[in-house]
């Protein structure tokens, strides 16, 4: 929310004592605590939706067939097996994207090889060079213990060392399907939930395919995010519909988990179980269908995040509350500080 919001270098040791900026929309008013107070936030009723997607390691470097460096960085698994990634030239996390070389331009056929395994360049798709599809020489099970052997999680300049993969892991992850961890679970501890639990409040899962939230391309970056597959359980529809109609509140852990849920009952009418894909991009003028408010991540002014938070909050309200979040020091990033975006009881 911060235009020049200090960066988290590295994951707390206790992600429940990030500092916490709930915002009330309607009472046009924000207060600051701490995470570990959220269950006191929410009420009995009350309905918690989490993204429990695992982090893929999907940070693979090699070398083109013709033997210059390269990074490939996992988007998304296919349907049909390949995968969606996208291509950086020399160089690795240390330096900022938007400082590295650009990769050479391949042709449909190219090979790779990153981490051990051989790629091939299926599609070049708009609207950069640098966006692919490739196949990997391996799939299934072989696949995956090769992924895991050689991928790292992708990772930014902004932090302080190489991270492992159990960094980029809520407490609740489950299928690798995010390119990037869906961060705003992070101060769901245990203590937290049980707490939660304890006050009445339940919680939901879905899976939603989190990707890439910067790749230093002007052109590419303009159009994230790209469209999003996410798995529905039956039980989760069948607790939102409950909670919903008993007058308690959908509170989505994540933009990721707002995007999924209000993409599906966008496309659908009324949410349905299931896997399907999204594009809907949420923003001002935009009216929840499903959601009531959002723990979310503090986010930059202009990013794709921070135009949906303008579907819960008016611009105005969110532009103090950033000014506000600034000037008290609270950290960006996926291991920073958070936010509540939801009306208080009254």
């Amino acid at each position: 929310m911060g235009g020049r919001m200090n960066a988290a270098r590295w994951p707390r040791e206790r992600p429940d004592t990030a500092r916490l900026l709930h915002v009330e929309p309607r009472r046009e008013r924000f207060t600051d605590t701490i995470a570990s107070e959220l269950p006191q936030l929410l009420r009995e009723g009350d309905l918690l939706v989490m993204n429990d997607a695992a982090t893929l390691p999907g940070s693979l470097t090699g070398r083109t067939g013709a033997g210059a460096p390269i990074e490939l960085r996992l988007l998304s698994h296919e349907p049909d097996d390949t995968w969606t990634a996208v291509l950086f030239g020399a160089g690795d996390w240390r330096r900022r994207t938007e400082d590295r070389p650009p990769p050479p331009e391949l042709p449909v056929g190219a090979r790779l090889e990153v981490g051990g395994l051989t790629a091939r360049v299926v599609e070049v798709l708009p609207p950069s060079p640098r966006l692919l599809r490739v196949a990997f020489d391996l799939s299934g099970a072989a696949l995956w213990q090769a992924l895991y052997t050689a991928g790292r999680p992708v990772q930014y300049a902004y932090t302080a060392g190489p991270l492992a993969l159990w960094h980029v892991q809520t407490l609740y992850a489950a299928r690798p399907w995010a390119a990037e961890m869906p961060s705003a679970g992070l101060p769901l501890t245990a203590s937290v939930l049980l707490r939660m639990k304890a006050r009445g409040v339940r919680w939901a899962s879905l899976t939603h395919a989190a990707g890439l939230s910067s790749t230093g391309d002007a052109a590419l970056d303009a159009v994230l995010p790209r469209p999003e597959r996410s798995d529905i359980p039956e039980r989760t529809v069948a607790l939102v519909e409950e909670t919903r109609a008993k007058g308690g509140r959908v509170v989505a852990v994540g933009t990721t988990v707002v995007r999924a849920l209000e993409g599906r009952a966008t496309q659908h009418g009324a949410l349905v179980p299931g896997e399907a894909v999204t594009d809907l991009l949420l923003g001002p003028g935009y009216v929840p269908r499903v959601v009531h408010g959002l723990l979310t991540g503090v986010h930059d002014p202009g990013s794709s995040h921070h135009a949906l938070l303008q579907a819960f909050a008016p611009l105005p309200l969110l532009q103090r509350a950033a000014a506000h979040a600034e000037g008290a020091g609270y950290l960006g990033h996926e291991f920073g500080d958070t936010c509540l975006v939801l009306d208080s009881d009254s």
